[in-house]
């Protein structure tokens, strides 16, 4: 019985503080354009790091595919709202996630983690981090990451011949997110992807009330990024609509004054956060990761 009375004030102190470790959320990755889950230097890389700063966490990265070959390919032609579908399917029937789980996004892996907290509640999405995501679409396909040149180039090409016709649409995932300010009215009609989860046909309340469950919405754009155009779509601003120079913030966008998605309820809760990073497109330092992301992890 004494022992027992010992006992009481040590597990009472327990309670009080928690194992760090124990208390993270898991967490779930979606890796950007020509990369894959498992890349040593890129999704690999931020994976350890992850593990390393959080012990005991557990990180999903997410391939879309049976080979890191497929993953990749699946990047620039399938169907994003088939992956959506996919993961939404992997992200179910993992029972490590069904209490719930954070999300962080590089590059076109932010808007399709955006998607899945939109269509996919179960499991829920706790906090969504975009990192460079590019949440207005973009309208300029400046560079390609490293060996992916070649493809780029065939890309643009397509893009310019018809990013809105039904084959491009289906089978090219940039054309997906291509959002042209002086065709307006065709990328509303025709994008099977952005147009939809960014409430351009009408509003579906169900993809605006699972947003605005998230506790954080967590915006990185890069301030010297020469990938994305225009780079103000990481913070989910665009070009004003009718011309290709002039941008405008999130705060200005209809989408925002018309809180289709509710970002204007979400960003007076205090529940959207814009950092901006130094550098190019998916250009950070440890050091900056660890002071401006981990915290949302932890």
């Amino acid at each position: 019985m004494a022992a027992l009375r010992a006992a009481v004030p040590v597990l009472a102190l327990l309670a009080l503080c928690p194992d760090p470790a124990a208390a993270a959320a898991p967490l779930v990755i979606w890796h950007g354009m020509g990369d894959s889950c498992c890349n040593p230097v890129s999704m690999g890389y931020i994976q350890k790091l992850v593990e390393k700063k959080i012990p005991g966490i557990y990180v999903l990265s997410l391939k879309i595919g049976s080979s890191l070959i497929q993953d990749m390919e699946n990047s620039f032609f399938m169907n994003v709202n088939e992956q959506v579908r996919e993961v939404c399917g992997q992200l179910a029937a993992d029972p490590r996630l069904q209490g719930g789980y954070n999300a962080m996004g590089f590059s076109q892996g932010g808007q399709f983690l955006r998607a899945v907290a939109q269509r996919c509640p179960a499991p829920p999405m706790l906090s969504l981090i975009s990192i460079g995501g590019q949440h207005q679409g973009v309208y300029g396909f400046p560079r390609c990451p490293g060996e992916s040149s070649h493809l780029c180039d065939w890309i643009r090409k397509t893009l310019d011949l018809g990013a809105y016709t039904k084959a491009v649409q289906e089978h090219l995932v940039q054309a997906e997110y291509w959002h042209d300010p002086l065709k307006e009215e065709d990328y509303r009609k025709n994008s099977i992807f952005l147009a939809d989860i960014n409430q351009e046909r009408g509003i579906n309340e169900t993809y605006k009330k699972n947003l605005m469950a998230l506790k954080k919405f967590v915006m990185v754009k890069f301030l010297n990024d020469t990938m994305v155009d225009p780079p103000i779509s990481e913070w989910f601003g665009f070009y004003k609509s009718g011309q290709a120079k002039e941008t405008i913030p999130l705060q200005e966008t209809s989408l925002y004054k018309e809180d289709r998605l509710g970002l204007q309820e979400m960003d007076k809760a205090g529940k959207l956060v814009f950092l901006g990073v130094k550098g190019d497109h998916l250009h950070f330092s440890e050091e900056w990761f660890d002071s401006s992301i981990l915290p949302f992890l932890q």
